[in-house]
């Protein structure tokens, strides 16, 4: 018998085995590891207590959360009473000095500013109430020294939020 032949032999029962258990495994190639009874989401607006940040900030911090979630599973948005149910505050905006560095002339100067943002997320399973949580998270990410808070643009805002979304995602559908 050649090589090809033998090939055969071998990736017949193989191809049968794998196809036969794909029905039994839960799998994804996005790090997701969702009952597969899970069909829909729902993401409610995260209101904003911190009392700062831009009048958009709202929308932004809800649309980044649905957009990572749409795109990173194959769960559909629902309006209401989604199986996994995510929703959250605002609690802090902060612009703060960061890199505290000694100037002979000036003295402690910030060598760069911080902003952080800060989330509180609750997320219900409703199949796996096990998995719930209410945790804060949070992200930020330095400036230049010379910039202040009206000179930060939204694709800066984005990152920040992207960051704390990710975290989220993974401790809730990835089960990090």
């Amino acid at each position: 018998m050649d090589w090809k032949n033998k090939s055969r032999y071998v990736l017949i029962p193989f191809f049968t085995l794998l196809f036969s258990l794909s029905g039994c495994i839960k799998y994804s190639f996005t790090g997701t590891n969702i009952d597969p009874g899970i069909k829909t989401m729902t993401i409610r607006n995260f209101e904003n207590n911190s009392g700062e940040g831009p009048s958009f900030l709202t929308n932004l911090v809800s649309e980044e959360f649905r957009t990572y979630f749409q795109r990173n599973s194959n769960l559909k948005l629902a309006p209401q009473d989604g199986d996994i149910q995510l929703e959250g505050q605002i609690l802090s905006y902060n612009f703060s000095p960061a890199a505290i560095q000694n100037d002979e002339t000036r003295g402690d100067i910030a060598g760069a500013n911080r902003l952080t943002i800060r989330l509180q997320v609750r997320y219900h399973n409703t199949k796996d109430p096990k998995q719930d949580f209410d945790q804060a998270f949070s992200s930020f990410r330095d400036f230049p020294q010379s910039q202040n808070i009206s000179q930060i643009d939204e694709r800066a805002l984005r990152d920040i939020i992207e960051r704390m979304v990710q975290d989220v995602f993974n401790r809730s559908l990835a089960n990090w």
